[in-house]
């Protein structure tokens, strides 16, 4: 006659007891992985940030988030938009969603960097050089046809809507970098821990499950000094931000170069000193041999908008 195993018993400690000692395995056993790994690695698709001397030190990668923070008026939504003009060179498919700027003035100031030149100079302000725009705009939307994609949609939203699109753009546009300006548009309330800690994580898993990169702005918490440059510490709302993703940078402007080139100009003390710096304070899969978390010395090209890695360089060309 068969036993019957009575439905009273505390079977919970057997299937701990299970789980742990599936776990638990030799280190061994993941040599070949590590093998495997290495050999890759060389052969992988690196995307890189728009500086020549940053390659050494960074690079984006699927199924990651990066978060870039800064000060009000420091120059986030402008660093990300030339990140993302690079990447788009580089053959992705990016969806910039910025609630904070018009989805025109995403585009102007794109088409700027596009372009290389201010549009808004006297030069143009005739019928030739509406003409000669016209033609440089064209090239743009042409350039940038199927590789650029604008949320349009300005002002406060909620997670439940940008996880939609997210994914959406993932899954059906075959997006790989998505470009949210900012959280605090999102999860509208400083004191609402909970709510960004949910929101960040649901953003992390959509990144590592489709195999994306997120690029996220968020702001940081008033300074006592603006001239301090920021740490990954001073991030407005839950701590659990920068604990979740896989990359942070810091926006920082150099305002004190900038008084001082109002007072002076080119004979001011701080004529040659950069114009900002985007600091990296957390990369965690970081595998090479240079400084992973690097310290970017950038200077303004006026006329382009674009950040150039020295005061020498030209600005990129986009082709």
């Amino acid at each position: 006659m068969a036993k019957i195993i009575s439905d009273t018993i505390d079977f919970s400690q057997y299937l701990q007891e299970t789980d742990s000692k599936q776990n638990v395995k030799s280190a061994n056993l993941y040599i070949p992985a590590i093998k495997e790994r290495m050999r890759n690695l060389s052969k992988e698709k690196k995307l890189w940030m728009p500086w020549e001397k940053t390659k050494e030190s960074f690079y984006y990668r699927p199924g990651e988030m990066t978060v870039y923070a800064g000060m009000n008026g420091h120059g986030k939504s402008q660093v990300t938009a030339q990140i993302a003009m690079s990447l788009m060179q580089q053959g992705e498919k990016v969806c910039m969603a910025s609630f904070e700027m018009k989805p025109i003035e995403t585009i102007r100031l794109m088409s700027r960097m596009y372009i290389g030149t201010n549009p808004f100079t006297e030069e143009y302000q005739n019928d030739d050089g509406y003409a000669v725009l016209d033609a440089l705009f064209d090239k743009f939307g042409q350039w940038s046809d199927d590789k650029l994609w604008i949320y349009d949609q300005t002002g406060t939203t909620n997670p439940e809507t940008v996880i939609g699109m997210t994914r959406y753009c993932a899954k059906e546009l075959g997006i790989t970098h998505v470009f949210i300006d900012s959280l605090m548009k999102v999860v509208g309330s400083e004191d609402d821990m909970n709510g960004q800690k949910r929101f960040v994580g649901e953003l992390f898993s959509i990144a590592k499950d489709l195999q994306i990169h997120i690029h996220l702005i968020h702001h940081i918490r008033k300074p006592l000094n603006e001239a301090a440059l920021p740490d990954k510490y001073d991030l407005k709302g839950s701590g659990s931000i920068s604990d979740q993703v896989d990359n942070i940078f810091t926006v920082w402007r150099n305002k004190g170069k900038e008084d001082d080139m109002r007072n002076a100009g080119k004979f001011g003390n701080k004529s040659t000193e950069h114009d900002g710096i985007l600091k990296c304070c957390k990369q965690r899969h970081y595998e090479g041999s240079g400084d992973g978390e690097p310290a970017i010395g950038l200077w303004l090209h006026k006329d382009s908008a674009q950040f150039l890695g020295s005061a020498g360089d030209q600005p990129a060309i986009y082709e």
